[in-house]
């Protein structure tokens, strides 16, 4: 099943299943969040009853497609693709640290932040080095604690494609100070375009994940390409380790972390910075997942930078 959240024109947030290009609605009021906190009997009863009867019937192109969901309780993005761990570290003259492999680590994002497919992404105040950032997200669909890896496989309702949109200078200035990334990440992440159930995605199974090919295209240009079954830790593992000690709930958002090659801070590093510049406004960045779709949004001049003290 794909399930998509959506807005026509300046309407009201929906929901629907999607078949076939089009959206069966159903009944305005409805949310996808309300539709988990289960095993998925939940989104298989609604997506039998909307089948039979939508509330309404309309193209994917007449709408506006929002994240899934549109606001989660919180947005961890974990850290779980080796080669661009490596890489990312190798810039800053650092060996990969032992306890990597121990730990799945992640950090907070702002879910206030989400923004869909198409959603146009205001350059950061203050930066001059804008990043995509090429993941794929699991979406919690039943909430629980201290979770084994293989309980956790179970508590994910669907996957879908997300941005993790990076300012590079002021996260590197961040964290130099032992905090973050904060200002340098929460500023936008996009998630869509529609959830993606995990029945769609097991016959590619592979190693940790699926075997599902990653791109990103910027102004038409291939960037990145990689599979998701070149993950180290697997969403069940990096579920697992978010409910340890405290509890997850439906909707909770898991970032998988950048895909070997997936974003402009890796690229520049192995190729040069003359080769992949930072984004700027104009630009296109399109992340496509094998059987969880396309993600497009545009850059766009952002706001002044107000300082904090004259």
């Amino acid at each position: 099943m794909r399930w998509a959240t959506f807005r026509q024109g300046s309407g009201e947030e929906r929901v629907g299943l999607v078949v076939d290009g089009r959206i069966l609605a159903l009944p305005a009021g409805t949310r996808l969040i309300d539709l988990l906190g289960d095993e998925g009997e939940r989104l298989t009863e609604a997506a039998e009853r909307v089948t039979q009867g939508p509330a309404e019937v309309m193209s994917l192109d007449d709408v506006s497609l929002l994240p899934p969901i549109p606001r989660p309780r919180s947005v961890r993005d974990f850290y779980a693709f080796e080669e661009h761990v490596r890489t990312a570290r190798q810039r800053r003259g650092l060996e990969m640290d032992p306890d990597w492999y121990q730990l799945p680590v992640f950090y907070f994002s702002n879910p206030a932040a989400l923004v869909g497919d198409e959603a146009d992404i205001p350059v950061p105040p203050g930066s001059q080095q804008l990043d995509f950032e090429l993941e794929v997200a699991a979406i919690v669909g039943k909430g629980g604690s201290d979770l084994s890896p293989k309980e956790a496989e179970g508590h994910i309702a669907g996957y879908c494609v997300m941005n993790d949109w990076s300012a590079r200078d002021i996260q590197r200035r961040e964290m130099k100070l032992s905090m973050g990334p904060v200002k340098g990440k929460d500023f936008a992440t996009s998630l869509g375009p529609t959830m993606v159930t995990p029945d769609e995605l097991e016959p590619f199974r592979s190693a940790s994940a699926f075997d599902l090919t990653m791109r990103a295209v910027v102004n038409g240009r291939e960037y990145s390409r990689a599979s998701l079954a070149d993950i180290y830790w697997s969403f069940g593992e990096m579920l697992a380790y978010a409910s340890r000690g405290t509890t997850v709930v439906p909707g909770d958002v898991i970032g998988s972390g950048t895909c070997g090659t997936g974003c402009i801070l890796e690229l520049s590093l192995v190729h040069g910075s003359e080769a992949y510049p930072w984004l700027k406004p104009g630009d296109e960045v399109l992340l496509e997942v094998e059987r969880l779709g396309r993600l497009t949004n545009r850059v766009v001049e952002g706001r002044p930078l107000l300082p904090l003290r004259p």
